[in-house]
Parts: C-alpha cells; structure tokens; sequence
C-alpha cells in the first residue's frame, strides 16, 4: 500500500531516503524536540531507525505517518499521520495521530491542514472507529490543532516514560 494524500498545500507520502537529512535536522532542533518524551533531540542514526519502524508500521498495519512536503516546491517540512501510542499503555489498545514540523514552519496552518487529512484518512478510508491525540500539557500550539480537528478531552495523566503530564483527546465515527 502506499497511500498518498494531496491537500491545498501538502503533500502527504511514504517516506523517501532523501527525507532522512531533513529530519535528521529537524530533530536536532530543540524547540521542535521540547515536547517529544523527554524533550531530547536525536541523532541521526535514531531519525533513521525511526523513518524504518515509520514505513515497518505502513507495511504492517497498512497506516503510519506520512512524510509532508509542500506543494509549491517540493520541500520536506515534518510529519503527519497514525501510529500506535504503545508510550501510554493505559489507552491502548488505540491509533493515535500525530504530527511534528520543522521550526520554520510552524504558524502557518500546515499542521492542521496536514492532521485533518490524516485524521480523514484514519476515520473514513481506513474506517478505524476512534482516533486519539496525546500532548504534553504544555504544548498549546499542539493543543490548538486537536481543537481545531474537533477532538473532545479524554483524561489528564502521565506519560510513564518520560514523567511528563499529557492529556489524551479523542474523535469517532459515532
């Protein structure tokens, strides 16, 4: 399977190896890292052990997080899409959407325009009854998309790997 998602201004695909130095130094970045776990960057040897369980996931459960580019000129900007939160045992079983974008890009609506394609692809074509999102309370612009997708709260608690509040939202089909 390899989906692909076109939006007004994104597009949504299976990850290429030209995507690894990209992320790699979007991962870097501690201002896009602060909220991920524990907040640790990443060196590229783990962005590449990453992109590989992404694409394992495609292959295995037929979703997982697409790369995003921009339309316009074909430039890598993050990530987007479903995965199993197995980091929050207490929700699982559970798909989770995700996303995360590199620092230049934020503001701009490119993370919920990318999450509402995902989040339409999860619900809808892949038919998955029910979709959850997991933020670090801290992180209000991550907050901002998930009411933006129309998600409703689910409960305040802690990530057990890191030590980090987060709260879980979720949507459905019903």
């Amino acid at each position: 399977m390899d989906p692909s998602i076109t939006t007004g201004r994104l597009l949504l695909r299976r990850w290429r190896s030209d995507d690894i130095e990209f992320f790699a130094a979007m991962c870097r970045d501690r201002e896009v890292m602060r909220f991920i776990g524990g907040g640790n960057t990443r060196t590229r040897e783990e962005v590449e052990r990453s992109i590989d369980a992404f694409e394992r996931e495609w292959d295995e459960k037929g979703f997982g997080l697409f790369a995003v580019e921009l339309l316009k000129n074909g430039n890598f900007i993050g990530f987007t899409g479903l995965s199993e939160p197995t980091f929050l045992p207490e929700i699982m079983p559970a798909v989770e959407i995700g996303w995360r974008l590199a620092h230049k890009h934020w503001g701009q609506g490119y993370a919920t325009e990318a999450a509402q394609a995902a989040l339409q692809f999860g619900l809808q074509d892949l038919g998955l009854p029910t979709i959850v999102s997991v933020f670090q309370i801290e992180n209000v612009a991550s907050r901002r998309v998930i009411e933006k997708l129309g998600m409703r709260f689910d409960r305040r608690t802690v990530d057990p790997t890191c030590g980090r509040e987060v709260e879980v939202f979720h949507t459905s089909t019903a």
